[in-house]
């Protein structure tokens, strides 16, 4: 009885560790269970993420950066919340019917404190979906007011700026933040560039003439005052100036030369109006 109470109380042992390490297995197994049901999503720098649940849908909280745990069923979108730069081809009409293509580039970024109401409202491709078509229907607007040399040459920043306020009207409530449109460079066929250019340089030439005709009048005015001024002080001179004076004059003369040391021989004349005569003089 003994022995067969050992073997009993051996096989209860055993059978008891059987147990722990079936529950150790079970444990694990639901461990790597529960690891697969969850994922993670890695949000760079420059990105924001908005999360969709499959029972909540889009949450209105903004993700930043780090390692976020995302449910299998649930999504995370990440979007760049950095200046992204666009090219973009814009074909117009000009005032006077020609076709003008600008070779533009649009800088822009989602509003990061809007970004999931910019996710339900429109999606990660709202630059084509919003940003390009008020573009390119703003563009063709205000490029309709000018004609080609103006867009060419003269008025690129001013359209511009007219096309960047246009659009950035048009976004007020689009949660996208318009920072700058720039024209690069505008295309015209060669013959219209042609052209242009060479009327710009009889404007350049024109506007040459016109300045040395001013500056010419300019100069015709001056001489006139000139002419005036010295005509008034000659006037006053010769009122000023009477035979008194001048008998005076020729009086104070000879009493200098009366009292230089110099050689000198004076003859007085022998009119009543007669200055007096330096015939010679020496040191």
């Amino acid at each position: 009885m003994k022995a067969s109470g050992r073997r009993v109380l051996g096989y209860e042992t055993i059978e008891n560790r059987k147990g722990v390490s079936m529950q150790r297995v079970l444990g694990r197994i639901a461990l790597v269970a529960a690891l697969m049901t969850v994922g993670c999503v890695r949000i760079d720098s420059g990105q924001a993420g908005v999360l969709w649940k499959m029972f909540g849908g889009t949450q209105p909280e903004v993700f930043g950066e780090g390692l976020q745990i995302v449910a299998p069923w649930n999504r995370m979108y990440v979007y760049s919340v950095r200046r992204q730069d666009v090219k973009e081809r814009l074909h117009i009409l000009a005032s006077n019917g020609l076709s003008v293509e600008l070779e533009s580039s649009v800088r822009f970024r989602p509003d990061p404190l809007k970004l999931a109401k910019l996710h339900t409202e429109v999606g990660p491709r709202y630059y084509e979906v919003i940003l390009g078509p008020i573009l390119r229907s703003q563009a063709r607007e205000v490029g309709g007011r000018y004609l080609p040399e103006e867009i060419y040459a003269s008025k690129r920043e001013e359209i511009a700026a007219a096309i960047f306020e246009a659009v950035h009207s048009q976004l007020d409530d689009k949660d996208i933040i318009l920072e700058a449109i720039l024209i690069r460079d505008v295309q015209l066929p060669d013959n219209i560039k042609k052209a242009i250019a060479e009327k710009l340089e009889e404007e350049q030439k024109a506007l040459k003439m016109q300045y040395v005709l001013q500056r010419e009048e300019r100069e015709a005015e001056r001489k006139q005052i000139e002419a005036k001024g010295i005509a008034a002080f000659q006037k006053v001179v010769s009122e000023g100036i009477s035979p008194a004076l001048l008998k005076w004059k020729g009086i104070e003369a000879t009493q200098h030369l009366a009292t230089s040391p110099n050689t000198k021989i004076i003859v007085i004349g022998s009119g009543e109006n007669s200055l007096p005569v330096i015939l010679g003089g020496a040191n």
